[in-house]
């Protein structure tokens, strides 16, 4: 079984790492789509866009690290404190993306409406 997401975030974290902002990959899902635009959103991707199979992202200087989380935890909006101190390396610096029932929010977003969903990616 292929994880498209932790893929994607390997890939874009290599690209970064060697200087490349704009990342080429060769198959996408939807969920990979609603993270690119939520990270859009969060200025870590400055644009991005699909041809074919195809998903061409150009990645802001704001995206140092991203990854995938495994297993994907289900977490309440109460329990997100504890996955902020346990992936994020400071209070208030990178997001995690949980998969909702509302779409993917961040964990800033969930528990200011209050909603639980799965762990999804950690990205700063």
């Amino acid at each position: 079984m292929v994880d498209i997401i932790n893929d994607f975030f390997s890939h874009a974290t290599n690209c970064i790492n060697i200087g490349r902002r704009d990342v080429e990959f060769n198959y996408y899902n939807k969920l990979l789509l609603n993270i690119l635009e939520k990270l859009k959103e969060y200025r870590f991707v400055e644009e991005y866009k699909t041809e074919g199979k195809k998903i061409i992202a150009r990645f802001s200087e704001y995206f140092n690290f991203g990854k995938a989380i495994h297993p994907r935890f289900p977490v309440s909006y109460r329990e997100l404190e504890r996955y902020e101190k346990r992936y994020l390396p400071a209070s208030g610096f990178g997001i995690l993306l949980v998969s909702t029932n509302k779409g993917v929010k961040t964990n800033e977003e969930c528990k200011r409406e209050k909603i639980g969903g799965v762990l999804v990616a950690v990205v700063y």
